[in-house]
């Protein structure tokens, strides 16, 4: 928990998007919007709705009454129409706000929502105050449609592995947005628009509960030393990149390939040389352990090159020179998480994102050699040479980052032109 500092307060709790002057076109922040300005304009409610059924939708809750919430209760934020009807107001994705210090924003399913809804609540709007506003009676025989449209369309598995790219509302080309584009790996995964700024993600509880389960982190304190671990690349086994750098160190010296054996014979001089200039023992069993499994995993490190060289994960003679990527990557979308959760400040998670941007071109060429180095340093943590899930999902992830129009590593240099 932190203090809101005075750049962090303002008026922007609820979206206000005017519409086009004159009825012209608009551009909506992403396609779910744009689908619903244009059911909205064709007056087609229903079909409005089976939207919202597949995506869900974002409601308020004042910060104070989110985190005092217990597990089964659901705040949300109701206001009065001037005939005196109680209306609850809930958003799209694409159209939250700026992160407000006092109001957060909490997701939930349309089936879901028919029952976390207070009684009282008469009117649903959506989108409220924008091009794709609508509204619908929540009287008992909505509610059960909504239940029947969730049952009958919504699918976790279907909001996850796309590219989803903000139009509008996205940083300008820079240090901030190239810093998201190192979490693209993720946002793919999770279905989440790479490019937003104002991170909202899973909604408050799903955010603090993502991070705690996950990662270990309750608090601002877990969160700063986590964030700081991973820009730092200090979360992953010092060890990879380690059998990784005795490879490029034989390449600078002798040039051309380098044959495994003398790679196996580099990572244990080197490690020997190590230990006798810092006076570790060597002369024992563990020791001879490490040994023998760093010599391994030059062989584990080149059965995963030479399957990704198979995939198209990397050129016919390429080979990753670091697995930075795969902390720089998750600190990307760690800064985004540790906002979302309220753990960190706006101008911390810009600072976090573009010390990322700073990293990820200190170790890598290109957007491409970045996504390598990333799919290796899962695999190594996840995968077990086991080729499954852990590793198809992540090729399939990359294949899409590196083709899709609108991915960010087609529509985001990796190093800024001059």
């Amino acid at each position: 928990m932190h203090t809101a500092a005075e750049d962090e307060l303002h008026d922007e709790f609820f979206p206000v998007v005017p519409a086009p002057a004159d009825g012209g076109h608009w551009q909506a922040p992403t396609d779910l919007e744009q689908q619903l300005y244009k059911l909205s304009r064709a007056d087609n409610a229903y079909a409005y709705l089976r939207t919202l059924a597949i995506e869900g939708v974002y409601y308020p809750v004042r910060l104070d009454e989110a985190r005092a919430a217990g597990e089964h209760t659901y705040p949300m934020l109701t206001n009065e129409t001037p005939d005196g009807r109680t209306i609850a107001q809930v958003y799209t994705a694409g159209l939250l706000p700026r992160p407000h210090p006092f109001l957060v924003y909490e997701h939930t399913t349309l089936g879901a929502l028919a029952h976390i809804l207070p009684e009282e609540v008469e009117i649903l709007a959506v989108n409220a105050a924008t091009p794709c506003e609508q509204y619908f009676l929540a009287s008992d025989d909505e509610r059960d449609t909504w239940l029947e449209l969730h049952h009958e369309l919504f699918s976790p598995d279907a909001l996850m592995d796309r590219v989803v790219t903000r139009r509008t509302g996205a940083p300008a080309p820079g240090p901030l947005l190239r810093g998201l584009a190192c979490g693209a790996h993720l946002c793919f995964r999770n279905g989440d628009a790479w490019n937003t700024p104002h991170w909202h993600g899973m909604g408050y509880r799903g955010e603090v509960e993502r991070i705690a389960d996950d990662w270990g982190v309750h608090g601002r304190e877990d969160w700063l030393s986590t964030q700081e671990r991973l820009l730092g690349q200090d979360v992953s086994p010092w060890y990879w990149d380690f059998v990784l750098g005795a490879r490029t160190a034989l390449i600078s010296a002798r040039g051309g390939r380098v044959d495994p054996a003398q790679w196996r014979d580099q990572v244990e001089l080197t490690l020997r040389e190590r230990a006798q200039e810092t006076g570790t023992a060597t002369d024992d069993r563990d020791f001879d352990e490490f040994v023998t499994h760093l010599r391994a995993l030059v062989g584990k490190v080149l059965r995963y090159e030479a399957r990704f060289r198979a995939d198209g994960l990397l050129p016919p003679d390429g080979f990753v020179r670091t697995i930075a990527a795969w902390d720089i990557g998750r600190g990307s979308k760690m800064a985004r998480w540790g906002r979302g959760a309220r753990y960190a400040t706006e101008a911390e998670m810009h600072t976090a994102l573009e010390r990322a941007a700073g990293a990820a071109q200190s170790a890598y060429d290109s957007w491409e050699e970045f996504s390598a180095g990333y799919v290796l340093g899962r695999c190594l943590h996840f995968d077990e040479e086991k080729f499954g899930r852990w590793y198809t999902t992540v090729l399939d992830a990359h294949r899409a980052l590196t083709t899709d129009p609108e991915s960010p590593w087609l529509t985001v240099p990796f190093r800024s032109r001059t």
